[in-house]
């Protein structure tokens, strides 16, 4: 009798279906939560339609800003100060430094979504705040990827139907600024990012950042405050470093050096 040995592992799927690794996540949890945040920032394009609309811009100048720029601090900013009065150069120069923070968004979503070039110019324009947001956390690649393509697309569909939506309703509203409509996205991110504060490091570099931009907010352009608020994060790390120093003034790399010399005796 032929001596019975054990089936080879394989990684093949089990009859009926999957399983996942430790570490990956469901692509209907993915597509789940991306949807979720796809709508709801992109229904609050309605509050840009509006306030777009109010600062005096046309339907097809809010609709371009929308189609062609989609981002929506940069698009608040830039009809805040066009309402204000202020000239349109210097709104619009307002706008471009709030939007030079998506390059960097930019810089690490390349590497995790390693996308084919002709790709990269499309999905350039959905680099913002709630793609980022989402994809970020994905344990995989390919979560990442449909994290960021489902939040995209859908975002970027919703916001621009909203937004004309709002710019065509903008006059039965009457004073959109006793709405506080452009409060909505600012407020739907916030709420995005703080689950993802868990450290007390991180915790700490955020309100650092939000006081330092609430500081220079009144006597800075718009947008360069944003800027400025990463340097926050250099601040703790260096506060961080000093504070791990023990009574001999020695930092963790010497102590670590000390403990090996000690070790070798």
């Amino acid at each position: 009798m032929a001596k019975q040995t054990a089936p080879p592992c394989t990684t093949a799927d089990p009859p009926g279906g999957s399983t996942l690794d430790a570490g990956t996540k469901p692509d209907s949890a993915v597509v789940r939560d991306a949807l979720g945040v796809g709508i709801a920032v992109g229904l609050s394009g309605f509050a840009f339609g509006v306030t777009s609309a109010g600062s005096g811009l046309s339907l097809l100048q809010t609709c371009a800003l929308s189609l062609l720029v989609f981002t929506g601090a940069s698009q608040f900013a830039l009809v805040g100060a066009l309402a204000a009065g202020g000239n349109p150069y210097t709104a619009a120069a307002g706008a471009f430094f709030l939007g030079v923070r998506n390059a960097f968004y930019g810089l690490r979503l390349s590497q995790l979504l390693a996308l084919p070039r002709a790709l990269r110019p499309l999905a350039a324009q959905w680099v913002i705040d709630e793609t980022t947001a989402v994809t970020l956390p994905q344990p995989t690649r390919r979560a990442a990827r449909i994290g960021f393509t489902v939040t995209g697309l859908t975002l970027y569909v919703l916001w621009n139907l909203t937004t004309l939506v709002g710019a065509m309703g903008a006059e039965a509203l009457g004073d959109t600024d006793a709405w506080g409509l452009d409060a909505a996205s600012p407020a739907v991110f916030l709420a995005l990012l703080a689950p993802m504060l868990k450290s007390t490091t991180e915790r700490v570099t955020a309100g650092l950042a939000v006081l330092l931009a609430l500081g220079l907010l009144p006597v800075l352009p718009a947008g360069v405050p944003v800027l400025l608020s990463a340097l926050a994060a250099p601040v703790v790390l260096f506060l961080m470093g000093r504070a791990r120093r023990d009574g001999t003034g020695r930092t963790e790399a010497e102590d670590a050096g000390a403990t090996r010399a000690e070790g070798g005796r």
